[in-house]
């Protein structure tokens, strides 16, 4: 294979540029004008994500490389006045060699010995294996036809973004080559937090991890030699910091340019396996209470981002929430910077997925005040004001259940109660209460950062009420006029009743509304 389309010099990455034009960049081009730049266009949610770790990865090693250190006060003049250009573009020119995407020995973010190995040389799988969106194999994805017997060709930059965000995404399973299976990505199953910026320079400054004396083995996989075999084969291992976790190689991939440049085919293989630490979680992933444990923060069915906005959050027990890491590293900037009133702007993007079977993937924007990010008082205060939302709809989704039951033959049995549940929970109710509790949330974290707790609590108790009353209309009105449902909601509205009294300020919030319908 021939050395060609070369990652610094190649336009490969779409950038949204602050004048609000779109162009196509190299990462020399990219970080010249980080502070020209507002974002990455990259439209695939693992993909965008992933393509943030790489240039994290790399500002990192640029500014490590000569065993420089830095403090937050750096991060603040880098914010203020631009990254190094110097030490980014030396350490970029360094390693020119190793970003080249097709090359004999050292294809980026591949395995040469894919090329000449027994188990893979003659193996060859559609492009389609290493996109998450696409249909491959068993696991065909709605509206989409490929055919993996003849797969279409894609340009190599859009081959390089889907092959970054597959690494770091790809769920655990079955691979077949090398090894039987393997383990997941390091973003598996996640909802991923990236702080961001007014540009590209104040993003990557936000998201940039804290410098130490760490073991020289931190370094990404375009530093290391090329994977061989038997490294193929080689037990799961845990990450040297956070720069090994942005760029292992979870899968062993390597791209087969065709006559025209582009890529039809790959080898594929199981890769450097991560093992997961409990006491090393990813710096980009928050996790939340559970049963019995915390959980990884993913995005569950239709359920709105802000309802999780508790594990982003710091809680000082550690039992209710632990947010992503470059959440802090981003609000200690922001302090030093003297926006301790500002909003951070928090992108989070990830799939889902049961097992090796991906279900969703999703790209959200919350802003949350900075003191909410540093402060444990004030982020308590936020967790309970959500887990009232949270009771609250409980309590009135019992009442709901059990009137909509009320209408069904044999309405008192187990299983007409969870039919009435999920007939509920398919309608518009649901949406309907916490649309509108969503539009009170703004000004109640306003009034949160501000102290001003009792201001909050009666916004947020009025913004309970309204939804309350209004999911409750609908599934009212839902029912019908028939004597069944005039009935079910004669029997239930008394209970709704209570529920909304307990709502009004002064009231005693104790009203055993489960227990009365249950």
């Amino acid at each position: 294979m021939n050395k060609s389309f070369n990652l610094l010099d190649e336009r490969w990455l779409s950038v949204w540029m602050t004048n609000g034009s779109l162009s196509d960049v190299g990462l020399l081009e990219l970080f010249e004008k980080a502070e020209q730049i507002r974002a990455l266009a990259e439209t695939s949610p693992p993909s965008l994500i992933a393509i943030y770790r790489i240039l994290l990865a790399i500002v990192h090693r640029a500014l490590t490389r000569r065993g420089n250190e830095w403090r937050d006060r750096d991060r603040v003049e880098w914010f203020r006045t631009g990254l190094p250009q110097e030490e980014l573009h030396d350490y970029l020119e360094q390693w020119r060699d190793r970003f080249w995407l097709f090359h004999p020995e050292y294809p980026f973010m591949q395995v040469a010995a894919l090329e000449t190995a027994e188990e893979t040389r003659g193996n060859l799988k559609p492009w389609t294996q290493i996109s998450l969106a696409s249909a491959s194999g068993n696991t065909p994805v709605v509206f989409d036809h490929s055919y993996d017997s003849n797969p279409t060709s894609i340009d190599p930059g859009t081959a390089i973004r889907l092959l970054l965000g597959f690494l770091q995404f790809t769920p655990g399973g079955l691979v077949r080559v090398i090894r039987n299976s393997d383990n997941a990505g390091p973003l598996a199953n996640s909802a991923v937090s990236q702080p961001t910026g007014r540009t590209l320079q104040e993003t990557l400054c936000l998201g940039l991890s804290p410098s130490s004396r760490r073991d020289p083995t931190d370094i990404p996989s375009w530093e290391k030699p090329s994977p061989s075999l038997d490294d193929l084969r080689s037990a799961p291992s845990f990450a040297t910091g956070n720069t090994d976790r942005y760029t292992r190689l979870s899968r062993a991939v390597l791209l087969v340019k065709n006559e025209v440049g582009c890529v039809q085919w790959i080898h594929f293989a199981a890769g450097l396996a991560l093992a997961e630490e409990a006491n090393a979680p990813d710096p980009m992933v928050s996790y939340r209470a559970g049963s019995n444990k915390l959980l990884r923060l993913t995005f569950r069915d239709g359920r709105a981002l802000w309802r999780d906005l508790p594990a982003l959050v710091p809680d000082a027990t550690g039992i209710a929430a632990q947010p992503a890491a470059v959440l802090g590293w981003a609000a200690n900037l922001k302090t030093m910077l003297g926006g301790d009133r500002n909003d951070q702007t928090i992108l989070v993007a990830g799939v889902s997925s049961d097992q090796a079977k991906l279900l969703r993937w999703r790209i959200e924007q919350v802003a949350l005040p900075v003191p909410l990010l540093i402060d444990v008082n004030l982020a308590g205060y936020l967790r309970e004001e959500v887990r009232i939302a949270e009771d609250t709809y409980g309590k009135l989704r019992a009442i709901a259940a059990r009137m909509v039951a009320a209408t069904m033959p044999d309405s008192v049995s187990k299983e007409t109660i969870a039919r009435a549940r999920i007939a509920l929970d398919s309608g518009p109710a649901p949406a309907a209460f916490f649309s509108v509790v969503e539009h009170a949330l703004p000004g109640v974290l306003e009034l949160i950062a501000a102290t001003h707790v009792e201001e909050a609590t009666t916004l947020w108790s009025a913004a309970l009420l309204e939804a309350s009353s209004k999911a409750w209309d609908m599934v009212r009105r839902n029912l019908g006029p028939s004597p069944s449902a005039l009935r079910a909601w004669a029997q239930a509205d008394r209970y709704f009743r209570a529920l909304i009294y307990s709502l009004r300020p002064g009231s005693a919030n104790e009203v055993s509304i489960r227990e009365d319908v249950s």
